[in-house]
């Protein structure tokens, strides 16, 4: 049942609010083969909301035209390696906001290429929450980090991972509270039960397409933009928030939109191995994100590619 439960959060699928009329993207992006960073958050930048959706779980989502849609989005999410797509409905945590920034790696450790120190990159981040709640007045919010790292060699893939709070939700008054994980915890709550069984089939279905749905390993952005046959991964990762000058509000995406002068930093921690039931977490970094944007296109054009499921990997343990 807990393995159940993991796998059908990471993929819950979720319903769509009311359309918006999207205005096209100009030709030089959208014929653009492999996206630079300017050009992913240009896009991003198109179709602004005036005002916030609220995206909520939808049965319908399940199967449109007799199409499998869970498998399809299941395939998709772990084949293409795009950063941009033609519009789609966001399967998984569709209520986010986008901001962009800097991973930087200040601080030395075993790991290889963009965890190394040293390493900096433009990167955007999407957060989200799961289900169907962004309000902290109604109860649990499972709190999502997708980040996505541009190296510095223009021909090669994004490095993308994913983090969450905690897979069931918490009771969080603020982001500021969450925890982000590479293989959380789940938390049996109202909302996980309410939609158990829409999960199972989510769950059963992404189960064909990959193992191990409950972490999402980190091997991208070790081996981001490196050329060395020895390359050591951490078996998981940690970010923290260390800054974050707003108020709070009941709306994450109002807590998170960041205006002139202001940063959210996170601290990026990252461990190899239990020790004495507790994992050896090194703090080695900083995400320092300086923009946001609300938009039609960071909902529904925004991809991040899921790294499958390896059994090779040295964790220099």
């Amino acid at each position: 049942m807990r393995l159940l439960l993991l796998v059908s959060l990471f993929m819950l699928l979720q319903g769509c609010a009311k359309e918006v009329e999207p205005k096209a993207i100009p030709k030089a992006i959208e014929q653009t083969s492999k996206m630079s960073f300017e050009q992913v958050w240009q896009v991003l930048l198109y179709n602004k909301y005036k005002a916030l959706p609220h995206y909520k779980l939808s049965a319908k989502a399940l199967s449109v035209d007799n199409r499998d849609m869970i498998f399809q989005d299941a395939k998709r999410t772990l084949m293409s390696r795009a950063d941009i797509l033609p519009p789609f409905n966001k399967l998984a945590h569709p209520n986010g906001i986008c901001l962009k920034g800097t991973w930087k790696i200040d601080q030395a450790n075993i790991y290889s290429g963009y965890f190394k120190k040293g390493s900096r990159a433009p990167m955007i981040a999407r957060i989200s929450t799961a289900l169907s709640n962004t309000s902290s007045e109604h109860g649990t919010r499972a709190f999502g980090f997708a980040g996505k790292l541009f190296g510095s060699n223009p021909k090669e893939a994004t490095a993308n991972f994913f983090l969450i709070d905690d897979l069931g939700g918490r009771d969080l008054a603020s982001f500021s509270e969450a925890v982000l994980i590479n293989e959380p915890p789940l938390s049996i709550t109202y909302e996980v039960v309410q939609h158990l069984l829409y999960a199972a089939k989510v769950a059963s279905t992404f189960d064909r397409v990959d193992t191990h749905a409950g972490v999402r390993q980190l091997y991208e952005v070790s081996q981001l933009n490196t050329k060395s046959s020895k390359v050591i991964t951490p078996k998981w990762m940690k970010l923290e928030v260390a800054q974050m000058p707003y108020k709070q509000m009941v709306e994450f995406r109002d807590e998170l939109e960041i205006y002139e002068n202001q940063k959210l930093v996170l601290d990026i921690a990252v461990a190899n191995k239990i020790v004495e039931n507790k994992k050896n977490w090194q703090k080695i970094g900083t995400i320092t994100l300086d923009d946001s944007v609300l938009s039609l296109a960071c909902d529904r054009r925004l991809h991040f590619h899921h790294p499958r499921w390896r059994d090779d990997l040295d964790y220099g343990e």
